[in-house]
């Protein structure tokens, strides 16, 4: 059985994780904070952009969060492998590390689920 303290610290966890993740779907959405200099963002990279922002939004209240966060950790996969791989191997040399860490993270989340402090928690024993 988990400890409280554990449930508690998951899930501040969870909340200081998204409102940091949150910065990278708004700089593609809304462009803030500004991206130097100013540019277009393709459309898929949109799309990634509204998949963060809802996600984030969803996991950081803890409302759903095993199915968002396994669609975040697909998203961060294909991210990395996408934009970082083909730069090097290693994720030091290739820019990949947060994205490497946001990946397995949200697969933490998948497992262990939200933490006591979340919507979830409320709707059911964890």
């Amino acid at each position: 059985m988990k400890s409280k303290l554990a449930s508690k610290l998951l899930s501040l966890l969870r909340i200081v994780a998204m409102l940091n993740f949150m910065s990278h779907g708004t700089q593609k959405l809304f462009d803030y904070p500004p991206t130097t200099p100013p540019h277009p963002w393709p459309n898929f990279l949109l799309a990634a952009g509204g998949i963060e922002v809802v996600g984030v939004l969803l996991v950081l209240i803890g409302l759903f969060t095993r199915p968002v966060a396994f669609i975040l950790c697909g998203e961060m996969a294909v991210a990395y492998f996408m934009s970082h791989a083909p730069r090097n191997f290693w994720p030091l040399l290739n820019g990949g590390e947060i994205t490497v860490l946001y990946c397995f993270f949200f697969l933490y989340l998948v497992a262990e689920g939200p933490g006591i402090w979340s919507v979830d928690a409320t709707r059911k024993p964890q």
